[in-house]
């Protein structure tokens, strides 16, 4: 990188921090913090949710794929496309009306709704946890581009990797910790067509070109980077079940349709994200992926990318693709850590610690929150090699506890709490075991899998146990009296 593109680096993050500032004296009470007032269009909200969803943690990722599999890479975020319009068919009108009537904040709140308060508060712990490893994959993202572009020639007595996890981590952290859902949600907007465009028009056609186009490409990679096919069934299934759920069930999408003024506008929003998401933004990240190998053959998959867009790209241009994916990475992190700190103080400590709390003293308290959510985001960080591994860890335990007692709240009425809160936590847990023994698992699928399978076999016969339960013991109470 040059002068001028450091320049551009640095602007576009002074900027970003400003509109951070900006909102911190904007923001009056949780609903502007938490679920931007309720207000915000839904060209806006398409746009946050893709951003979101999408983000640095999966750009950079897709750059592994592709460097790994090459165009078959692309169906990790066909799951996306898939789970976001089935969301919008299938949940939204139901969320919204409750929504309407009781004015929620958080997918806890939800579940609190239809089960009870100690069903809420499970959720709320599995999903605090589950969006903290979240904003540690985006940390580790930021670092891994920033280590292998931005920090890369600094002669310094310091692994430029772990440089860049902590100048990421106050970066993402000043501004979020200030700004709130509401700054989130517009500088998501701008982000995403700062990458969008910027890896359109630049990044894609000058590291093409530079390489020395298809034939070349040809040549030097494998055939099969060139089909659909070169994946194996199990590896799309663990992605399908792992990524689909996590629609029905991420707080950072609950807030999005809690900020919208009606149903129809969240249902347009979900289907442009689905659609930014598959095929642009996949086919995009993994045909990167695939020319940063023809480069660096011998990096390690993650970095290729960071490298190409560090050396290919023509002066000033890498300052921009650079910010670009930067954005992207801000633009998860910041939904991540408001929602995981949405889960710890208006699920858990407002209830129970702080009942009385005027809303102008919580708004500060979120605000400290996050900050400490942050920092222990770090430290997740610095334990991880790769992103998607944080990712896949994160989702895999989230909708192995939350997705059946979430899909028996919306679709059964035979739903019993005490079941929901069994399977949850039994799913959830059996899941982490899995995940952390390195156990074995049968057919090489994915830990969720086998998780959610655990959590159904437990939550549809005993839901139904306790309905026939609760019947019959209407019933002798109507005969006594």
């Amino acid at each position: 990188m040059t002068l001028y593109d450091y320049i551009i680096f640095v602007v576009y993050f002074l900027a970003v921090l400003s509109v951070g500032v900006y909102f911190y004296r904007k923001n009056k009470d949780r609903e502007d913090y938490y679920v931007g007032g309720r207000s915000m269009a839904p060209s806006h909200i398409g746009m946050s949710i893709v951003a979101t969803d999408v983000g640095g943690g999966f750009s950079i990722g897709l750059g592994g794929l592709g460097f790994i599999m090459g165009l078959s890479g692309s169906w990790l975020l066909f799951t996306g496309l898939v789970g976001a319009w089935l969301a919008a068919v299938l949940i939204i009108p139901k969320i919204k009306a409750v929504d309407s009537k009781l004015g929620m904040l958080t997918f806890p709140d939800f579940l609190k709704h239809k089960y009870n308060k100690k069903v809420a508060m499970a959720a709320a712990i599995i999903s605090a946890i589950g969006y903290l490893g979240f904003t540690s994959a985006q940390i580790l993202a930021g670092a891994k581009l920033a280590a292998g572009s931005v920090f890369a020639n600094i002669q310094w007595d310091i692994d430029p990797l772990k440089l860049a996890l902590y100048v990421m981590a106050v970066i993402i952290l000043l501004y979020t910790v200030l700004g709130g859902l509401k700054a989130v949600i517009y500088t998501d907007t701008i982000q995403w067509m700062i990458l969008l465009g910027g890896l359109f028009f630049f990044g894609v056609p000058f590291a093409y070109f530079k390489a020395g186009g298809l034939s070349a490409l040809q040549a030097t990679l494998p055939a099969n980077f060139f089909t659909l096919t070169n994946i194996s069934w199990v590896q799309f299934t663990n992605w399908f079940f792992t990524i689909v759920p996590i629609w029905f069930i991420a707080m950072t999408l609950y807030q999005r349709i809690y900020a919208t003024k009606s149903v129809g506008d969240a249902k347009k929003a979900f289907f442009v994200a689905g659609l930014l998401e598959y095929p642009i933004m996949s086919f995009i990240g993994v045909f990167l992926g695939m020319i940063s190998r023809t480069f660096f053959p011998d990096v390690e998959a993650e970095m290729g990318l960071p490298m190409l867009l560090r050396d290919v790209l023509p002066i000033g241009i890498t300052g921009v693709v650079i910010a670009a994916y930067f954005s992207a990475i801000m633009s998860t992190a910041d939904s991540c850590l408001i929602a995981s700190s949405g889960n710890f103080v208006n699920d858990l400590i407002e209830p129970y610690l702080l009942p009385k709390m005027a809303d102008k003293h919580i708004l500060r308290v979120s605000n400290l929150v996050t900050l400490i959510v942050g920092a222990v985001a770090l430290l997740i960080a610095s334990s991880f090699a790769t992103v998607l591994e944080i990712i896949l860890h994160a989702y895999s335990f989230m909708v192995a506890g939350l997705f059946i007692p979430t899909l028996g709240a919306y679709f059964w009425k035979k739903s019993h709490p005490h079941a929901a809160l069994t399977s949850m936590l039994v799913g959830g847990t059996i899941t982490l075991i899995f995940i952390f023994t390195n156990f074995s698992l049968p057919l090489g699928l994915d830990a969720s899998i086998y998780g959610i399978a655990i959590s159904a076999m437990i939550f549809f016969p005993y839901s139904y146990v306790l309905s026939l339960t609760s019947k019959t013991e209407s019933i002798k109470n109507v005969r006594h009296y």
